[in-house]
């Protein structure tokens, strides 16, 4: 009888979980791609000169274009695209460095905002000729080591050979 009991207790409780469960699923309402109004900048940091990408959500008004302003790169209509609004431009190479509010908005009046960093730092044109480590870059001392080496070599080469001669005799 206590089998039975416990049996019956824990088809109950399973019973009632299976219940709240199918509550909540239920009366609560799915989120979709939209729900919020966001603005974002991919990345958020470029040097000038780069090519950066806006994905937004104007609350589920995401079928409509919506208007990006900021002072560095202008203005940009995004346009709808898998349930967001999406665009990309590149910002001025001459933009001088500095944090950029990126302002967005929507048609049906809502806003949002967000930050672009605008980095201007010198990029060499090329690398250094280093070459193989000592020896780039003409008759520094790594080729004279190299030149010194060569001829050491050569002359243990030649006094061996002399003296494995030299003994013959």
């Amino acid at each position: 009888m206590r089998g039975l009991l416990s049996h019956r207790a824990l088809w109950a409780v399973l019973g009632l979980l299976g219940l709240v469960a199918a509550f909540v699923l239920t009366t609560a309402s799915p989120a979709r791609a939209g729900e919020n109004v966001f603005v974002e900048v991919t990345p958020n940091s470029v040097q000038a000169g780069s090519r950066v990408s806006i994905r937004a959500s104007c609350d589920g008004n995401n079928d409509r274009q919506a208007q990006v302003t900021s002072d560095a790169f202008g203005r940009v209509m995004l346009r709808p695209d898998n349930g967001f609004l999406t665009g990309a431009v590149t910002v001025p190479g001459n933009k001088a460095p500095g944090d950029y509010p990126v302002n967005l908005d929507c048609s049906n009046g809502k806003t949002a905002s967000t930050m672009l960093t605008v980095l201007n730092m010198a990029q060499p044109s090329k690398g250094p000729a280093t070459g193989g480590g000592g020896t780039a870059g003409g008759r520094g001392a790594g080729s004279l080591l190299l030149v010194g080496g060569l001829v050491v070599v050569a002359v243990v080469a030649g006094v061996g050979a002399r003296r494995k001669t030299g003994s013959r005799f």
